[in-house]
Parts: structure tokens; sequence; C-alpha cells
């Protein structure tokens, strides 16, 4: 009888290393998986990856658990700068008078001199390219009069965006003794707003470049995004890092016009986080596609009418149908609603039915329309369908 619990006490203990191998929990082999077995390991803290346009979720890892993010606020404070000059509040050739206290920032910057005038371009420029807290403590305090100011402006938009997992207390990353927080998912959406900005791309692209002070005096800036210039299609993206916050990258890249979001904090070192940011662009590339699938204009069938002399009218969708799904999707997956037959008249652009699909878990639709004209029988056309004669 001791023979037999004991053989059956190891057959348990067998089965629980096959499900929890050595070193992992059970949860964290659900936190690793959430949604099924992942495509590749994760890196860091918390990551997240998406497509741009739609904001579908490729991949997620811890992507709603809090954490410090470091130079990542700054995604925040590039929004509101390019909100108030989209508001006309702000535009690039104005001039900036730089405070004692913006100057005297610290950390990462591009070494502004006190009382000097600096266009905002420039100091977008030094935010985005060098990740400057001088530039970033400067332009706060013209947007909203004080940094507290703006920094209220930036948890009001983190709440307006869906945020809701972030907490700003200054608008440079650098440590507090106030907790500051967000989380994989937040950054990633603040990431994609501000890449909304075409202009944003002429700032992020920049790798390396001396620029010159008012005083003429050169500062060197390089780009801490190197992605910028190792990985073919990267248009943009910041960097952090505090030794709370780990190191942090949130980036864009397109290909073949489908552009994706990877974002990763609380990675290990420098070198893994731009490798798992690597890894997530290359996996979106070789396993998603943007794809059109009718265009517009380009005709679909043909409807019958009724009461008219034209018996069918050729129809097209409005508007390009373009579908981010994965490698071999079909057009199965869009449903084409048109009825059998329509009544005259009908004008060319009249809206005859819709094409319906999914996209991101949710419905979306294009208009189905008439691309020629279909009058109304008269008397005269009754008379020839009759007799069969004119």
């Amino acid at each position: 009888m001791k023979n037999k619990i004991i053989f059956l006490s190891l057959l348990i203990i067998l089965a629980m290393l096959i499900i929890f191998p050595m070193g992992m929990s059970a949860q964290a082999a659900c936190d690793t998986l959430p949604t099924g077995e992942q495509p590749f390991e994760p890196n860091g803290f918390g990551e997240y990856l998406t497509e741009y346009y739609t904001g579908e979720v490729l991949y997620q890892h811890n992507a709603d658990a809090k954490h410090e993010i470091a130079s990542m606020v700054k995604i925040m404070t590039a929004n509101l700068i390019f909100q108030a000059i989209d508001e006309g509040k702000l535009s690039y050739d104005e001039m900036i008078c730089i405070s004692a206290n913006a100057s005297s920032m610290g950390g990462s910057q591009m070494f502004l001199d006190t009382g000097a005038n600096y266009s905002v371009s420039d100091l977008l420029k030094g935010i985005i390219v060098v990740s400057a807290n001088d530039a970033s403590y400067a332009m706060a305090e013209k947007i909203a009069g004080s940094v507290d100011g703006f920094v209220n402006m930036m948890n009001e938009k983190a709440q307006e965006w869906g945020m809701h997992n972030t907490k700003f207390v200054n608008c440079t990353g650098l440590p507090s003794d106030s907790e500051q927080y967000s989380t994989a998912k937040d950054v990633n959406i603040m990431t994609r707003k501000l890449m909304s900005h075409e202009k944003y791309f002429d700032y992020a692209g920049i790798w390396m470049e001396d620029y010159q002070h008012p005083s003429g005096r050169i500062t060197q800036f390089v780009n801490t995004n190197k992605l910028i210039r190792q990985y073919s299609g990267c248009k943009g993206g910041k960097t952090g890092y505090t030794d709370k916050a780990g190191h942090c990258l949130s980036a864009c890249a397109e290909r073949n016009g489908m552009k994706v979001v990877a974002t990763i904090v609380g990675g290990k070192d420098s070198k893994s986080r731009f490798n798992q940011v690597r890894t997530m662009f290359d996996y979106s590339f070789a396993n998603y596609v943007n794809k059109i699938y009718f265009r517009k204009g380009e005709v679909l069938g043909s409807v019958q009418v009724k009461k008219s002399p034209v018996k069918s009218i050729e129809v097209a969708c409005s508007e390009d149908i373009v579908k981010f799904s994965k490698v071999g999707g079909s057009s199965q997956d869009i449903e084409m609603i048109l009825p059998q037959e329509i009544k005259a008249p009908i004008k060319k652009g009249d809206v005859v039915g819709k094409a319906v699909y999914t996209m991101d878990g949710e419905e979306r639709s294009v208009d189905i329309i008439a691309m020629q004209d279909a009058k109304k029988s008269t008397f005269l056309d009754f008379i020839k369908d009759v007799t069969g004669e004119w």
C-alpha cells in the first residue's frame, strides 16, 4: 500500500513539472500566454504591438501594468506642442526666450542659453531628436505659463485618450519624489497620436546634426533612437532610461503601406530593447498585410433595374476597401449587401448597397454605388418593351 502511495505521488509531481516547468509558476505561465501561444519571448516588463491605423493589437505582454517610463513622458509633451501649433496658438518660427529654470534642467539636453531666443521648430527638434529636458521645460512654460499647468494638461489629455493607467508629474520624465507612471499600452496610444502629425517625421528622421545656437555655438545632435539608422522602414520613436524605469522604447516602422507601432517598457538593457522592438517589427511585416481588396470605382458586378429601359447597371465601391489582416487573408471576409433589383430612376453615384467587414473587432462598411444612370421608363419605353419595336 505504501509503495502505491509513493508511486501516485511521483506521478502527480511529474505531471506538475510538465504543466509548469521549473522556475515558472502557474501565474507566470498565464501572464506570458494571455491569449494563446506568444509569437516570441517577452524581453521587458511590459510590451505592446499595434497596427498604426486601426490600433489592432498584434502582440502584448503585461500591457496594462504600471511602470515608470523615463523620457518617454516627452511623447505627451511633444503631442501638446503639436496640438498648440495645430490650434494656431503657436507657430514653428515663433521665438521663445529661455528662462534660467529651463536652461538649468540637466540630464539629456540641447544646452540652451539662458535669455536667448530659440524657435519653436528648433526646440521641437531638440525634444524629438536628443530628448532635450531644457527644451521640454521651455515649451511647457510657453504653452501653459508654468510647468505645473502644463503637467495638468498632460494628465487631462491622457484621460481624454483613454490612458487611464498613466500619471504625469513632470514634462521630462526625470526622476521625481512623486509617483509617475504609465503602461506599455498607454505609451503606444500616445505614440500613435504623436505620429498622426506628419511634421513629426521631419524631426524624427534626423540621425545626426551639428546644431548652431543663436550665439553661433555648435552642439552635436545624435538621435537616441538607433533604429532610425539600423532598421529599414523605421520612421521615428522615443527612448527612455532611468534606473527605476529600465530601458524603454516606443517606435514606428512602415513597409509596403503597412505601419506598426512597437512599445517596450522596462527593458533589461539598451541593446535588448532595440532588439525586441526589431523583433516585433519583423514579426508584423512577416505575418500581416494591409491589402486593398477592392479599389474605388472598380466594377464589382451588376444589379438588375426595374421600370427602366436600362435593364442592369454596374456597381462599385465608393472608396478603397483596405483590410489589415494576416498574410493569406481572403476577400470572402467581406460581405457584399446588394438587392436583387433596384427601382429606377438611378443616378450615377447613388448608394445601392454596402460592403461590410470586420477589422479590429469592429464592424465597418463602405457604400456600394451605381456607376451609371438608369432613367425611369416612359410610356413609349413601355410600348417598346411590349412590342419589341420602336
